[in-house]
């Protein structure tokens, strides 16, 4: 499942990949249209673009439900590429010491270095907290949502209630239930998966986690959070491109706007941004116009064909796709392996035949 960009990153990792069947969910309409063309104009026949209609959370939980199902998991050999994946939380956090490096390096006078992550699944600021946990010199971590703002609600009230998605300029961060979190809680809840169980039952009965107390100081000691609308960062954008020359994306403009606004602009906090700018062109455009030339390796997208499927909110529906592809795929390769043996076969007696007529020949010579 992806919001928009973790969908063409794994597309072009597995690509023409033997035995590998990459199905990428993505909500219909709610993905930018280069983000979308991205995934769509590449036509290895492994790989499966499908649009679901509904949101990122419910493309995230088809993906969710279809790992509970033991029985289809293990059939299908399912994997996952996004954050579900500890791996993909791991390789994140090179971000922060890479980071951390640069800054320190430039500026002996640094001890701590404070980081504002645009959020949304809460995977890539987890990466942060992971590293500070295993001991890299950070500060605050600054948690920073668009106005899909439940993570933002938590730190700053306690309360983890779901409410719908808002569509916003910054899509990829228009997530109401940040799978990562839960990874988060445990560590909140004392390590105990017991107290974890518990809140999570109340979640998916009620949409709502709510601490007060020591839980709710602790977890305001391990983040900060701000909360960034349309308007901000559309502000913010046009900001920094007439002073810095600089242009931010949507979603990027927004860890930016949370590092201002909790006056947290110095030469030891990172703002980590997160795409090009030109994926966003209306967004951006409504903040600076006109915008800057589009990389070639995006404009020439519009020139390709884009190859995609639909499905409903339904994840049998979905799971049946899954299978069929993977059948035909199955089917495809069988096919080409007796192709290529009948090839190879017919090579051989050609050969044979060509070697039996050349010593014929010659025996016919010397006679």
């Amino acid at each position: 499942a992806t919001s928009g960009d973790t969908g063409s990153a794994a597309i072009y990792g597995l690509r023409g990949k033997k035995g590998i069947d990459c199905v990428i969910l993505y909500p219909d309409g709610r993905v930018s249209e280069i983000q979308e063309r991205q995934m769509t104009t590449v036509p290895d026949s492994n790989i499966h673009c499908v649009k679901v209609d509904g949101t990122f959370d419910d493309c995230q939980d088809i993906v969710k439900a279809s790992f509970a199902n033991k029985e289809f998991r293990d059939r299908v050999k399912l994997g996952a590429v996004n954050s579900i994946n500890w791996c993909r939380v791991l390789a994140q956090t090179t971000y922060y010491y890479w980071s951390y490096l640069r800054v320190t390096d430039a500026h002996k006078d640094v001890e701590l270095v404070n980081y504002s992550v645009p959020t949304g699944n809460f995977g890539d600021i987890l990466a942060g907290y992971y590293s500070k946990r295993m001991g890299l010199p950070i500060g605050k971590l600054i948690v920073a949502t668009n106005e899909n703002d439940i993570l933002h609600r938590f730190f700053s009230k306690g309360e983890y209630h779901r409410y719908d998605i808002a569509e916003t300029i910054s899509p990829s961060m228009d997530i109401c239930v940040s799978s990562n979190f839960e990874r988060y809680l445990y560590h909140l809840a004392g390590d105990d998966p017991t107290t974890l169980a518990s809140w999570m039952k109340a979640f998916e009965a009620t949409g709502k986690i709510t601490l007060t107390g020591k839980k709710l100081e602790q977890a305001r000691k391990d983040f900060l959070s701000a909360r960034a609308d349309t308007a901000m960062t559309l502000e913010t954008i046009k900001d920094y491109k007439e002073k810095h020359n600089y242009m931010l994306c949507p979603h990027s403009a927004v860890g930016v706007s949370a590092i201002q606004q909790l006056d947290e602009v110095n030469l030891a906090t990172v703002a980590l941004a997160t795409a090009h700018e030109a994926k966003f062109p209306a967004a951006c455009q409504r903040a600076v116009d006109p915008l800057p030339t589009p990389p070639t390796q995006l404009s020439c997208l519009f020139k390709l064909k884009t190859r995609s499927s639909s499905c409903p909110n339904d994840k049998e529906v979905v799971q049946a796709f899954m299978e069929k592809r993977i059948e035909e795929r199955i089917a495809n390769e069988k096919a080409v392996t007796v192709k290529n043996a009948q090839f190879k076969k017919g090579v051989v007696g050609s050969v044979v035949v060509a070697v039996v007529a050349l010593i014929f020949s010659q025996f016919a010579k010397k006679r």
